[in-house]
């Protein structure tokens, strides 16, 4: 007889304000915890430095993680000049130090190399995997870690505010994969200063925005109020499908994306398009798929509806 999953069947997005000092995966697991959801995961790592925006998914929310993931970022970042650590953040051991700092003109003419599709080299204390072994457990084993640069689609890098020679604001919005602490350390390096990232602030994950945020606090004081309370803070599954086609269908039409079945696109109100696409039928959502040649092919189904 299989295990009943423990936990309730509860889906949704929540945004969570993430304080700095919790990782990730501890945010995840305390949002789990107070909802006491069978499912959950987040939608792009921050480091325990890092604060703001971490969108949550639960239940079968889950199953759209990639398409946040995928989307833009937005960031606020301070970084201070004169020295270099092995982590490029705050949080690791300072191992250059330089007595030069930047003019803010310097700094503004060399933001357009960092700008469009760069090579970056990821922060040797990073998540990607070397030899089946994450990168920062090597680093912190004391082994070097050598990584290779990999091409990063930056939108945007701006510099705000120029508090001080020792620090700059700036804003970024990129792509996937961008690390803003190599941002940081690269700067250092061009503008022949040395450079650390000492603050960082997600502001934006593609539909997912800051002013959506729900701080630890707010949480916890929903969860004394009850599961109502909670669910109210909750975005809808299709949250995280803004930039897709959405398609409506007939209860016909969505038991067969439910089987994994393609459907015909028909009818004159039917799109006019082709690539990612939503369906939905009476308001529910039914499956994320790819019309081609006519036809929505689903990859992915929704396993919660009631289409009565």
């Amino acid at each position: 007889m299989a295990r009943r999953k423990k936990g309730k069947s509860i889906h949704g997005w929540l945004v969570l304000d993430k304080p700095r000092g919790m990782t990730s995966t501890q945010a995840v697991g305390l949002v789990r915890r107070l909802l006491e959801a069978r499912k959950a995961g987040h939608a792009g790592t921050l480091d325990p430095l890092a604060t703001g925006v971490l969108p949550i998914a639960l239940g079968e929310a889950t199953k759209t993680v990639p398409y946040a993931v995928d989307g833009t970022k937005h960031y606020r970042f301070t970084v201070r000049w004169g020295a270099e650590s092995d982590t490029d953040d705050a949080e690791g051991r300072i191992v250059r130090t330089s007595a030069t700092r930047p003019e803010p003109a310097a700094i503004l003419a060399l933001l357009p190399q960092f700008t469009g599709e760069i090579l970056q080299v990821p922060p040797a204390f990073s998540a990607i995997k070397v030899d089946g072994a994450r990168a920062y457990d090597l680093a912190r084993s004391g082994e070097t870690v050598e990584l290779e640069a990999r091409p990063v689609h930056i939108d945007s890098l701006e510099l705000v505010d120029f508090p001080d020679r020792d620090t700059s604001l700036f804003e970024a919005r990129c792509g996937k994969g961008t690390y803003v602490r190599a941002l940081a350390r690269d700067m250092g390096r061009i503008l022949g200063c040395l450079g650390h990232l000492i603050e960082l602030r997600r502001t934006r994950v593609s539909p997912f925005e800051e002013a959506q945020a729900v701080s630890v606090a707010a949480l916890e004081t929903a969860a004394e109020q009850g599961e109502d309370a909670l669910l109210r803070l909750l975005l809808p599954v299709e949250a995280a499908l803004h930039d897709l086609a959405v398609l409506n269908v007939g209860q016909n039409d969505a038991a067969r994306l439910l089987r994994g079945q393609s459907v015909l696109i028909r009818g004159r109100d039917a799109p006019h398009v082709t690539g990612p696409t939503y369906a939905t039928c009476k308001g529910h959502l039914i499956a994320v798929g790819r019309i081609e040649k006519g036809e929505l092919h689903p990859i992915r189904v929704f396993n919660f509806n009631d289409l009565g």
